[in-house]
């Protein structure tokens, strides 16, 4: 069904490819992400609730198709659908199906809902394509209300010591994810300027949003005391305002403390728009392959695993993943 080529995921029966990463004629995309979804392809066909952000991203003229989840596009008798990833707002599973054969291609994924993002729909199929950021058995995340309480925490003590707290995270769906959760908890949350430009975006396609204040580099907000929520480019100092500010990060990687403390954060909350170990695991299963493809992360001790349990498993050497920003 599917073949691994120079600019991607290829189906030969449909002639597309899935989320390439050189310019071809028809890309079929699961998410807007700038590792999955690029410049330079002659025609996209995409999640419905994607379209406002991908037009922010790769332009408002690009020649752009969208499906509805669950709804079949058929070519030469393939039928192609999407359904939902659960990773951010708008992010879709690939589910190919011709003459009886089920294949799945992931994308990127979650399990546990996040209150914004459609969630994950557990597909069966012959062969499923999973990604692997977190697969190793020590990334097993808390509950997405405990990092909010963290963070909460976290922002009464700026405010006690005069400090403005700066979260980073990542722009597309784990800016939108701090927004709301604090939101919930009446904290008031400013973005920083591209975050509030995607804000915008997916609100315009259906998502239930509040309206945001939106903050420039380097200007001190007009409300205080506020939290902002920047991109990881917002880090270098040059962007933040010049006033006593403590920096921290929403990322699955703040499992790792370690790396928390040489990027130099005040503080690290374990906020993964990924699945963990467990996530991995269960989707897996719920799919009841025969065959699993795995991509980036860590695909080769996933792929030993699922060996030892007796799938055909298999790593394949893809280009995702590879961002510019902390934003798993």
């Amino acid at each position: 069904m599917l073949s691994l080529r120079s600019e991607g995921l290829y189906c030969e029966r449909g002639d597309f490819y899935i989320d390439p990463w050189k310019p071809v004629p028809r890309a079929v995309i699961t998410h807007a992400h700038a590792d999955h979804a690029r410049r330079g392809m002659g025609s996209y066909l995409a999640p419905f609730y994607s379209k406002n952000v991908l037009k922010l991203r790769l332009g408002k003229n690009i020649h752009l198709d969208t499906l509805p989840f669950g709804q079949k596009y058929y070519i030469r008798g393939l039928a192609l659908s999407f359904h939902p990833a659960g990773h951010i707002p708008g992010s879709a599973q690939v589910r190919l199906e011709y003459r009886g054969e089920v294949w799945v291609v992931s994308g990127d994924y979650k399990i546990c809902p996040d209150g914004l993002s459609h969630s994950f729909e557990p597909l069966t199929c012959h062969t499923f394509i999973t990604e692997s950021t977190f697969g190793l058995p020590l990334f097993q995340f808390p509950e997405q209300n405990t990092v909010f309480g963290q963070m909460e925490t976290w922002y009464r003590r700026c405010v006690l010591s005069g400090e403005l707290p700066v979260v980073l995270a990542y722009s597309l769906g784990k800016a939108q994810r701090v927004f709301l959760g604090l939101h919930k908890k009446g904290i008031p949350v400013a973005l920083h300027s591209t975050v509030w430009e995607t804000h915008e975006a997916l609100r315009k396609n259906g998502f239930g949003l509040p309206v945001a204040q939106r903050w420039f580099a380097r200007k001190i907000p007009a409300e205080m005391p506020v939290l902002i929520a920047a991109p990881g480019a917002a880090r270098a100092g040059r962007f933040l305002p010049k006033i006593p500010h403590q920096l921290a990060a929403a990322s699955g990687w703040m499992h790792l403390r370690g790396l928390r403390r040489r990027a130099g954060y005040e503080m690290g909350f374990v906020l993964s728009d990924h699945a963990d170990w467990n996530g991995l695991l269960f989707a897996i299963q719920e799919t009841k392959a025969e065959q699993v493809w795995i991509t980036h992360g860590y695909s080769d001790a996933l792929s030993r695993y699922l060996r030892e349990k007796g799938l055909k498993a298999q790593t394949l050497e893809t280009h995702f993943g590879q961002h510019d920003e902390e934003n798993e």
